[in-house]
């Protein structure tokens, strides 16, 4: 092209222009204020707004990759940025990586970093009720966990517990009911539990503890070295699936399933509640969008895949699978009851979460015995 072609195009280029923007205003000009107003008003709104972009440091309390847990947390995360097309950008790290996995809350509670996820009942050393939003025993399953914390009032104690330590929590995740433990001994009564010392957190840990056991709490990567060790005689740690994982079969021959303790396991996605608050209302939408979809993801995926590695462990590892008989269950029944009588005294936090709990059960829980678990029971009956 000339230099005149190249001087002619961007001449007619300018002259177009100009001519477009005099078209425009001898337009707008011909027409009533009103209409000039509402044209004005869709052009200023036409362009995109980019908004300020959004960093997120996320902890876990998992291993980088651990199935289910590690993977549903990272899955979280990547969630939050497709979600918002990339603004918002989550960095996670796994157990270890960046503080240890019970570190978690300190980090996130103190603006170090702005979320984490964990099991909440980890901390319940720091107020009992935060047990009541992971899993205590007797507890919720999955559907009757979602009920509560979204129409049973457990969202709103929620808050007041996460409140008080400068925290914001949600539904993340749910592991469905988690197996009884391995043991490297039947159980065959109560009396079994004494002197036992077993791997379980939570509220659950103090049950055995009333049943003469020794409760240990340790994170995930550390129970296969002490159960294979001796240093603890027995471990929970989830089901069939991630049990399998863990290679506890090879410390522990006995395998109960359906344990009292946690037969709903909900994870929490925790934020710092400064951070939180400074979001705009989209970004705080988008994030509990991302928290609900995984909060469904993993249970499908437990439910999922359960099943077939508990034959694989039957099968191929020799696993004997066993159920606590009626003695113990009751026997875990009646501690349980005492565990719940101090955990109330705690303060009014603690008692009205626990009324809420008990009410959940009674409304919630009275309606799954009459549908779902009496439809379930005939369906395996008929055709299982």
């Amino acid at each position: 092209m000339s230099k005149m072609d190249r001087r002619s195009l961007i001449t007619g280029a300018v002259a177009g222009g100009v001519a477009g923007v005099a078209g425009t205003a001898a337009y707008m000009g011909s027409q009533p204020p009103k209409v000039v107003e509402k044209i004005v008003e869709k052009e200023v709104a036409a362009p995109a707004v980019v908004a300020d972009r959004v960093e997120i440091a996320m902890v876990a309390t998992w291993g980088r990759d651990f199935p289910g847990l590690g993977t549903g947390a990272q899955r979280f995360a990547k969630s939050i940025t497709d979600l918002s097309d990339g603004r918002i950008q989550v960095e996670y790290f796994a157990a270890n990586e960046r503080v240890g996995a019970f570190d978690s809350f300190d980090e996130v509670a103190s603006g170090n970093a702005q979320a984490y996820h964990a099991a909440d009942y980890y901390w319940k050393g720091k107020h009992p009720a935060w047990a009541y939003f992971t899993a205590v025993p007797f507890g919720f399953t999955y559907s009757e966990m979602n009920a509560w914390i979204r129409f049973g009032g457990g969202q709103e104690l929620w808050d007041e517990v996460a409140g008080e330590f400068g925290l914001k929590c949600m539904m993340c995740g749910n592991t469905g009911v988690q197996a009884g433990g391995w043991f490297n001994k039947e159980i065959n009564s109560a009396d079994d539990f004494n002197g036992l010392k077993m791997r379980m957190p939570g509220l659950g840990g103090d049950v055995i503890g009333k049943m003469g056991a020794s409760p240990v709490s340790l994170p995930g990567g550390q129970i296969y070295e002490n159960l294979v060790s001796g240093a603890i005689d027995a471990t929970e740690w989830v089901g069939p699936w991630n049990d399998e994982i863990m290679k506890f079969y090879e410390a522990a021959k006995f395998y109960y399933t359906a344990g009292m303790h946690e037969p709903g396991s909900m994870l929490a996605a925790g934020f710092n509640a400064k951070f939180w608050a400074d979001l705009s209302d989209t970004d705080r939408a988008i994030i509990s969008a991302a928290a609900a979809q995984e909060n469904d993801v993993m249970m499908s995926e437990y439910n999922a895949k359960n099943g077939a590695a508990l034959t694989r462990l039957i099968n191929e590892q020799g696993v004997e699978v066993r159920s606590f008989n009626d003695d113990v269950w009751d026997a875990m029944g009646e501690a349980a009851v005492e565990v719940f009588e101090e955990t109330r005294q705690h303060s009014d936090l603690a008692n009205r979460t626990h009324e809420s709990f008990l009410k959940g059960l009674s409304d919630i829980g009275g309606w799954f015995v009459n549908s779902n678990s009496a439809y379930v029971s005939q369906r395996q009956r008929v055709l299982g």
